[in-house]
């Protein structure tokens, strides 16, 4: 009995200590402390490179009480808080200012941030518009304070708008895409050099008319070397998702739907262009075989960071049901020189229902960084398109020249029912990974790329300069690779993407001389 009385006695003061110790098994009515200042997570909260009149995304700011007791915030407030850029969630409620606030000892606050600046009616450079306000504490009679931070850039806002005829996008502000954003039919959309696109999350340019972007009248190069891919570049126009600039953004694809060109759409130029963080790079969509067919002309542009899963197209393209693809057409027509594709998570260019696609000194580089196997080969074609639940074929035509097709498959080259569209179909003086086709002579289904008289060099590695390294990626073929020194078959292109000349009697296979 007295061992027990022990035990008893025993307990009640482990009980105790743990109440003093333990965290969260605080007394219920905690003294107040009245001296003590409270510490931040950050003295500045920084929102990078903002677009105005648009609504940031928000940031945490944690404010602790290291002190061993519970101290009273008299005050929480803004510098202006009615008229403030920033919105405020303090604790799980929005509000600008809070008053007689007890944060316990060893214990924390939460304070939200998220941020809409104004256009103050100037141009610029990113990063030229600073907007700064204090969040203001008063803690036991000691003020402290943590600084707001933004970094604006204003915009030319396009939400949901069928733009006017003969409109002129220029690089004096960016251009940002909210859902639809239409070119009406026999009306152009010119975009000047520099421009630069950023697109929200589901996002699409529909084009019923004729997309000019650096036209031929627009820009010329010159002599001297132009990087598509390298920010510096002040002419290249960029298409990109609008939260790219964030680092766990800049290579992620399905941000935006992409570029779709309908069925009325005519005479279309891409040149010395970045589009990227898309569903889709350009669709050409014509399922019902419109003549003349819509067409482009893509040159001296890269294309990457793509993927359709489960990526919604919204607008016009929502319920089309279409993979990702840089380039995708159906019943259409596309002409690619001195193009880049890579990092395409499905597919670099796929024909349905089909059409005219030509490929010359270009270069498919397909190693995306997905944890997911890509399944499908980047360069895909076929006849056929469903329409009312019947299979329609329609003629196809093929021409790769002068390019180097390679990725992580062992076939990133198919041709589906190719036996029913096989004299459309030229592939000649190319570096090609492809194990399914690498046969001298046709066979049911499948064509003999292996030919001699193709001079075609089969999965032999075109030895890149450098994969694998996100967006430093250098796809140059490097020393010893046997897409190095050929001769041109079909057209010659003088300058590769890089605007460097080629030896005209041994140019280099693919986008880009090597290095």
């Amino acid at each position: 009995m007295l061992k027990l009385r022990y035990i008893s006695l025993l307990l009640v003061c482990l009980s105790a200590l743990l109440s003093l110790t333990l965290p969260g098994c605080k007394l219920r009515e905690e003294r107040l402390q009245t001296t003590g200042a409270l510490e931040f997570s950050v003295d500045t909260v920084k929102f990078d490179t903002v677009f105005t009149t648009l609504r940031t995304v928000t940031k945490r700011l944690w404010v602790y009480n290291r002190n061993p007791r519970a101290v009273s915030v008299s005050l929480i407030n803004l510098d202006n808080p009615a008229t403030s850029p920033y919105t405020l969630i303090i604790n799980g409620d929005l509000k600008q200012t809070a008053a007689d606030l007890t944060i316990r000892g060893q214990d924390s606050l939460l304070i939200l941030v998220r941020a809409k600046l104004p256009d103050n009616q100037q141009n610029g450079p990113a990063k030229a518009y600073v907007l700064e306000e204090k969040l203001n504490f008063l803690t036991n009679g000691q003020p402290q304070r943590v600084l707001l931070r933004s970094f604006g850039q204003n915009i030319y806002l396009h939400d949901g708008e069928t733009l006017r005829c003969g409109t002129v996008w220029r690089n004096d502000r960016p251009h940002v895409l909210y859902n639809t954003v239409s070119v009406p039919a026999t009306c152009t959309l010119r975009l000047l050099p520099g421009t630069r696109v950023f697109a929200h999350a589901g996002a699409v340019l529909v084009v019923d008319g004729t997309l000019l972007v650096n036209a031929p009248a627009d820009y010329q190069p010159g002599a001297g070397p132009t990087d598509t891919v390298k920010a510096s570049n002040p002419s290249i126009v960029r298409f990109a998702g609008d939260r790219s600039g964030e680092a766990q953004y800049a290579t992620a694809p399905g941000q935006w739907a992409g570029i779709v060109l309908r069925a009325s759409s005519r005479s279309n130029v891409i040149r010395y262009a970045l589009i990227q963080n898309a569903a889709v790079g350009v669709l050409l969509y014509n399922p019902l075989n419109q003549q003349p067919r819509p067409d482009l002309l893509l040159q001296n542009s890269v294309i990457r960071y793509i993927s359709g899963s489960s990526v919604s197209f919204a607008g016009v393209a929502s319920s089309l049901g279409l993979p990702g693809a840089a380039v995708l057409g159906v019943a259409s027509r596309a002409s690619l020189e001195n193009v880049l594709l890579s990092d395409c998570y499905e597919y670099a260019v796929l024909g349905i229902g089909g059409g005219d696609y030509a490929l010359n000194f270009c270069t498919v580089a397909n190693f995306p960084a997905s944890t997911t196997p890509r399944a499908s080969a980047s360069l895909t074609f076929n006849n056929t398109i469903t329409l009312n639940g019947q299979a329609v074929a329609y003629p196809l035509k093929v021409d790769v020249r002068n390019s180097i097709v390679w990725g992580s498959l062992a076939d990133e080259l198919s041709f589906e029912k190719y036996d029913q569209y096989k004299n459309g179909v030229t592939v000649e003086n190319s570096l090609l990974r492809t194990a399914l086709y690498a046969a001298a002579t046709d066979a049911p289904g499948k064509p003999g790329l292996g030919n001699q008289t193709l001079f075609n060099v089969l999965n032999v590695d075109p030895k890149f300069t450098r994969t694998n390294s996100g967006n430093r990626d250098d796809y140059r073929p490097g020393t010893g690779s046997l897409a190095l020194g050929r001769q041109a078959r079909g057209s010659f292109l003088p300058r590769d993407l890089l605007n460097l000349p080629r030896n005209p009697g041994a140019p280099d296979l693919g986008a880009y001389k090597g290095k």
